[in-house]
């Protein structure tokens, strides 16, 4: 089997399935990329068990067939031949032959018989999103989800769909994000991507990307379509937290701000917080701005913020870098902050529109 293609194409399609290839396993086969050659397409394939990532580019071939090469050789190999094209020749299952140009390489393959077949989803109920939304959709939530194992639910990040609405929901225990988008899918859908796997899909995602992203489950994996591109993703097993649950239906106190100059205050209270510092950020209402003050053992920071308040005053605490992470997540110019008392969640929202609420649990002051 001999195949020739553009060099650029072929390095591009390896870097995206190679998301998808195990850096350590007991199966040889999961540290490859399987290639499949038809008639004027090469399909590539990534596969770990818990992603599953194929896409395909066109080719001009000689003969079809199938084998696993090596991710790193192949990848490196293809990135860095001096041609615009390179050709691909294989020997038996075992030997890859590549030439770019007056460069000639070898390395070893595997037979494709050992690559494991990634899960079918058999699922007519089709979610369509366009991919730069379904982008923005997992960053600006995947900062809630947890990193560690003692809830692995708590790792991943909801997709609910339902009543005409979408929603990517996360929640680590302290803080809980949902970015939200109108859709005219009548089906209702409820399962757990985990992060890892959605910040993979999102790096596949460029920027002003106008594909459209056709999302299927069957409760046990679900699969991302995008063009000539899909992911296949083993979904999280558990119960996810009842987030409507949480979301105020009330504000004692609200303030609209500047989101920048928000963020440029809490930036400058994490210069004396850290680790072994901790101390939560006092902020307090007042004539026209909150008062934001901090304290440590590293030193002591007072700054205001102009900001439009109504409501109760209001005196609480919260953790700088948590309440940080949640502003850099939002979208606009500006941020109005909700505040139902010295003990309950912060509530993080857009005066412009009802896209996204984030909430952050306040820590008790002295």
């Amino acid at each position: 089997m001999k195949f020739t293609c553009d060099r650029k194409l072929l390095s591009e399609a390896i870097t995206s399935v190679s998301r998808a290839v195990s850096a350590k396993s007991t199966i040889p086969a999961l540290g490859g990329i399987k290639a499949s050659v038809s008639g004027d397409t090469l399909t590539l394939t990534g596969y770990n068990l818990e992603i599953g990532i194929t896409t395909s580019l066109p080719i001009s071939s000689e003969g079809e067939g199938e084998f696993i090469a090596g991710a790193r050789f192949f990848s490196e190999f293809t990135r860095k031949m001096p041609s615009e094209t390179v050709t691909v020749e294989t020997e038996g299952d075992s030997v890859i032959n590549m030439t770019g140009g007056i460069v000639e390489c070898s390395f070893a393959g595997m037979p494709a018989e050992e690559f494991p077949d990634i899960p079918e989803v058999d699922s007519e109920s089709v979610l369509k999103v366009g991919a730069e939304v379904l982008k923005s959709m997992i960053n600006m939530t995947s900062y809630a989800a947890a990193n560690g194992d003692s809830k692995p639910i708590m790792t991943g990040q909801l997709f609910d769909v339902r009543d005409g609405e979408f929603s990517v929901v996360a929640i680590d225990g302290y803080r809980l994000a949902i970015r939200r988008e109108k859709t005219d899918t009548q089906e209702q859908f409820y399962f757990v991507v985990p992060k890892r796997i959605l910040q993979d899909i999102s790096a596949l995602i460029g920027e002003d990307d106008d594909r459209i992203c056709r999302i299927s489950s069957d409760g046990r994996h679900a699969v991302f379509r995008m063009d000539n591109m899909t992911v296949t993703a083993r979904l999280l097993e558990g119960t996810f937290h009842n987030y409507r649950l949480s979301i105020p239906t009330s504000r004692k106190t609200e303030a609209i701000v500047s989101k920048r100059e928000l963020i440029a205050t809490l930036d400058r209270c994490c210069l004396i917080t850290d680790d072994k510092n901790k101390s939560p950020v006092r902020c307090e209402s007042a004539e026209g701005c909150l008062k934001i003050t901090c304290k440590t053992a590293l030193g002591k920071l007072s700054d205001s913020v102009e900001a439009e308040i109504s409501g109760e005053s209001i005196a609480i605490g919260f953790n700088c870098r948590m309440m940080l992470d949640a502003l850099k997540s939002a979208s606009g110019e500006s941020v109005r902050l909700g505040f139902s008392g010295p003990m309950k969640v912060i509530e993080i929202t857009s005066p412009e529109d009802d896209g996204y609420i984030f909430l952050v649990m306040p820590i008790q002051l002295r």
